[in-house]
């Protein structure tokens, strides 16, 4: 085994104008959760499903991302958010839709492989089986930011805008992403937002086990219901006992190229590297979509990739290697 290493993202696609001072928000709150992720591998020999729970939970506890709190909202304003996890060992999982009061959806995720016979619980059956697991539950308005509530006043009033992240001035004059022509699509329809930001980390500990989670709020603007890849096992999360994968980006995208299970397949079938691996299924499985991923083997390697513009990411490994990057 080549050690434990871990991987964090806080989402693909950044606008090219952030204000710095977002930037190393952005870099401090990505290094806290890479610290604890590092200080659990050292001292506390927890297996890599633990570590990946307990660092998304630190991301979907703070606003900055779009996860749990913080999350973009709903064409009605609301919260409905997604979550998914995946153990390598056994590949066991579980994933969440659709959740409107939970605070930390990525522990509901945990609960459903753990606690439930299902992988995948969504809307009213996910908010009981929280109730019946005595999981934090708080209002949705606790979710709300008021950046947030901003941005759809935007969404809703322009014919086409792209946020690649959240601006903290309101108004189009603050927001470099407006985007008047072409229009913006996805699956080939227009679209009036796009807001990629997405949680995720995937670890492998020190016995070589990996482990993947992946947390969002979804699209700003998105219509009642909608899916992202997120929850999706194989899409936007996997873990096995080759790698583990959390992706970020064009949710549709990501779904259509199963982008993090192809990243497995290629190594297992195809015995690629997992830089080899990520570097293919940026390349050739995303077609006109934009998306980025993390990856840990179970030799302790990490890797990355991306066709946006950036990606909130971070990474650290038991031989002394630590890195924070956006572009």
């Amino acid at each position: 085994m080549g050690g434990w290493a871990i991987a964090v993202h806080g989402g693909a696609g950044v606008d090219p104008n952030l204000p710095l001072e977002r930037q190393e928000q952005a870099k401090l709150l990505l290094t806290r959760c890479l610290n604890l992720g590092v200080s659990a591998l050292r001292s506390s020999d927890l297996p890599a499903i633990d570590v990946v729970e307990l660092v998304v939970r630190e991301l979907e506890s703070d606003p900055l991302f779009n996860s749990g709190r913080g999350s973009a909202l709903t064409e009605k304003g609301t919260v409905e958010m997604e979550a998914s996890i995946m153990d390598g060992a056994g590949r066991r999982c579980g994933a969440v839709s659709g959740v409107t009061t939970v605070k930390n959806p990525i522990s509901l995720a945990r609960l459903v492989m753990d606690k439930s016979p299902h992988s995948y619980l969504a809307f009213s059956g996910a908010e009981d089986f929280a109730k019946q697991q005595g999981v934090e539950m708080l209002d949705n308005d606790y979710f709300i930011t008021e950046d947030n509530v901003g941005m759809l006043k935007l969404a809703k009033e322009a014919n086409t805008i792209m946020f690649d992240y959240r601006i903290p001035s309101i108004g189009s004059e603050y927001c470099s992403a407006v985007v008047e022509n072409p229009p913006l699509t996805m699956n080939g329809l227009p679209i009036s937002v796009y807001a990629p930001e997405t949680v995720g980390c995937v670890v492998v500990d020190g016995q070589g086990r990996c482990a993947a989670a992946t947390s969002t709020g979804g699209l700003m603007n998105k219509m009642m219901g909608r899916i992202g890849d997120s929850p999706l096992i194989g899409a936007g999360t996997y873990a096995c006992e080759l790698c583990g994968v959390s992706c970020t980006g064009e949710g549709e995208a990501i779904i259509r190229g199963t982008l993090a299970r192809d990243v497995a397949a290629l190594m297992e079938y195809k015995e690629l590297s997992l830089q080899d691996a990520v570097d293919y299924v940026i390349k050739k499985r995303l077609d006109e979509g934009k998306a980025g991923l993390i990856a840990v083997s179970n030799n302790g390697e990490v890797a990355y990739g991306f066709n946006s513009v950036g990606m909130f990411r971070g990474f650290a490994t038991e031989k002394g290697f630590m890195e924070v990057g956006i572009w």
